[in-house]
């Protein structure tokens, strides 16, 4: 099997990969590998601004901001390899990858590994009722537009209300799609207030807080959603379009082919501040890490590894030693979960939290 070697090895071409493999790139020859057939990410197929505030302090849209990051990475001598899947480890530093060119191996000195999060599906949120056509994750629906150009329905809910889900909000209108219904099981939204008022005012999106989806219904296409509040009251909401937003899972399966040490609550690799797993010359960056930030949170992780890999690439010395960082309700997780003296400060020099109620 034809086997490359090169000193590091990025997996994942979104923002967290591509700012990682251009701050390295001056340093050590730098591959990235990117599973769909274009690099860049989300933002690739996420049509609207918001994109390059933190990172590049530019209000890109989505595809703007993807294509730079793609044509920074270049410049800075990074080698690009798409459509090509790593599907597993062959040892600890050699990865086995699916191309359509064929399968080989890559082996590198430090690996980085930015391979995102992803929506949960249906299934996994345990949602009964009918299995009709017109169902989406925003990922799924975002793709189907702005790529595929593909029609979708006429009224649409959209569950869950993080950022993500007024994306696909935006979405949907780009569609000619009209959002009836924003619903989450939160008693508020789980997002900038000013953000929520302002789906509401200019895409007329009603929010409703508090209810859960107990049933969606149609046969051949969506016809509405049954919801139900706390106090067991149940409603039809009509629709042709059902947006499965949010709850994420991180892309975490080589991490645990690995035996790396996990996060019991994030579900994805535990790092220390400077972003380094328990396997030494392994690293984790982006939302793999912290299920889900923004993409340009996810490249300042990217920028910040920079350092942690050089170091290891230079001979610095690893330890294992440290100690777990855990939280209490109603704190759901916090990354980096490891604290490790010599990893200096985390990303931003913050912790980042999640939590499941609204905490001023």
């Amino acid at each position: 099997m034809k086997r490359l070697h090169v000193t590091t090895l990025v997996i994942g071409g979104g923002p967290a990969g591509l700012t990682a493999a251009t701050g390295l790139a001056p340093h050590s020859d730098v591959l990235v590998l990117e599973r769909e057939a274009v690099a860049g990410g989300i933002p690739r197929h996420c049509d609207h601004s918001g994109f390059g505030l933190r990172d590049l302090h530019r209000n890109l849209r989505g595809p703007a901001y993807a294509e730079r990051l793609v044509k920074r990475a270049e410049g800075a001598g990074v080698r690009i390899m798409t459509s090509a899947m790593v599907t597993g480890w062959h040892d600890a530093h050699t990865v086995e990858v699916t191309s359509p060119g064929g399968r080989f191996l890559v082996d590198a000195d430090a690996i980085v590994i930015a391979t995102g999060a992803r929506e949960r599906p249906r299934h996994a949120r345990v949602i009964p009722g009918d299995r009709p056509d017109g169902i989406y994750n925003t990922g799924q629906l975002q793709q189907a537009v702005h790529l595929h150009h593909q029609r979708i329905g006429h009224r649409a809910v959209v569950v869950g209300s993080e950022l993500v889900s007024w994306s696909a909000v935006m979405t949907l209108r780009e569609a000619g799609c009209s959002t009836v219904l924003v619903a989450t099981s939160y008693d508020r939204p789980d997002t900038y207030a000013l953000l929520a008022r302002l789906g509401r005012l200019v895409f007329g999106a009603p929010v409703r807080t508090g209810v859960r989806v107990t049933r969606i219904i149609g046969r051949g296409r969506v016809r509405g959603v049954e919801f139900e509040d706390a106090a067991g009251r149940r409603e039809i909401v009509a629709c042709d379009t059902v947006v499965l937003s949010g709850d994420w899972i991180p892309d975490h399966e080589l991490f645990r082919l690995a035996g790396a040490d996990m996060d019991a609550r994030t579900k994805g690799p535990q790092v220390d501040a400077s972003l380094r797993t328990s396997i030494p010359g392994v690293f984790a960056i982006g939302n793999v890490v912290h299920p889900v930030d923004t993409a340009d949170v996810a490249a300042i992780d990217g920028r910040h590894v920079v350092a942690a890999v050089r170091a290891y690439l230079g001979g610095a010395a690893t330890t294992a030693d440290g100690v777990s960082v855990d939280v209490e309700a109603p704190l759901r997780w916090v990354a980096p979960s490891r604290y490790q003296p010599s990893a200096g400060e985390p990303p931003r020099d913050r912790l980042l939290l999640w939590t499941d109620r609204f905490v001023r």
